[in-house]
């Protein structure tokens, strides 16, 4: 936990974005995930321009499609469901390639397919320009409960312990003779997940215990938002980084006027 400043879907780098004050990355994400969200479905050229946006971060921030591209697989079961939404929707029916699908279902899996991959492709970029101790801290400055901060940030500093304890213990079951595609090792593999589970609850108490021990009151210290971190931004930065945001807002808003 010496290094636990950043998480795994951190990138090191010294671009703009990176500078850029973590409460303003996280305001700036919330506003441009509700403008998609608001974005009505049937209108296909605001998505293009929330698109664009996107891609002009990344350039701003120096990340490459290859590392961030394959870290959106996350979103790839909400991707099947979408793909089925056409066969299973009622209503008109269009046909496609001589398939019969559901016009409203196509809207449908259109709009879960684009609002999730910019979404997703968003919060990625938040999470790749941000380390854990900043996040902390700019939950703190807008007004999250110190509760809900501490379980975020733990939540996501151990992470990688338990990536690795899971790791070890199928190595464990493998050097013993287990065969994980085996069908009839199913029970062991179950098994290992709910002791995985155990040794988390158990791992957690007894940090609890300790932070307490320690003077933990619940809260993120005052001290850690001038250490490793950076100021609190002020207006000009305000109004600077929170254009992307604005301008995906404005295309919202016009979506809507000429629907």
């Amino acid at each position: 936990m010496g290094a636990g400043h950043a998480h795994p879907l951190y990138r090191d780098g010294d671009s703009v974005v990176h500078r850029v004050a973590p409460e303003v990355k996280i305001v700036c994400l919330v506003v441009f995930v509700l403008a998609v969200v608001a974005t009505p479905r049937e209108m296909l050229w605001p998505f293009g321009i929330y698109a664009l946006i996107v891609l002009a971060v990344w350039r701003f921030a120096r990340i490459p499609l290859r590392w961030i591209l394959p870290r959106m697989l996350i979103e790839a079961p909400f991707l099947i469901l979408a793909v089925l939404l056409p066969f299973a929707e009622g209503g008109n029916r269009v046909e496609v390639a001589g398939v019969h699908l559901s016009v409203s279902g196509l809207y449908a899996a259109w709009g879960i397919v684009i609002k999730g991959t910019l979404g997703v492709a968003a919060s990625l970029t938040v999470a790749a320009t941000t380390t854990a101790r900043e996040l902390s801290v700019a939950l703190s400055r807008l007004g999250v409960p110190g509760t809900v901060t501490s379980m975020l940030v733990l939540m996501i500093r151990y992470i990688d312990l338990l990536a690795s304890e899971a790791g070890r213990m199928r190595q464990a079951r493998l050097s013993r003779g287990d065969s994980p595609s085996a069908i009839h090792q199913a029970g062991a593999i179950a098994k290992s997940v709910g002791a995985l589970f155990l040794r988390a609850y158990e791992r957690g108490e007894r940090v609890y215990l300790a932070m307490l021990s320690r003077g933990f009151d619940g809260t993120v210290p005052a001290l850690a938002a001038g250490v490793g971190s950076s100021a609190p931004a002020s207006v000009r930065q305000w109004v600077a980084a929170l254009m992307p945001a604005a301008a995906a807002v404005a295309v919202a808003a016009c979506s809507w006027v000429i629907r």
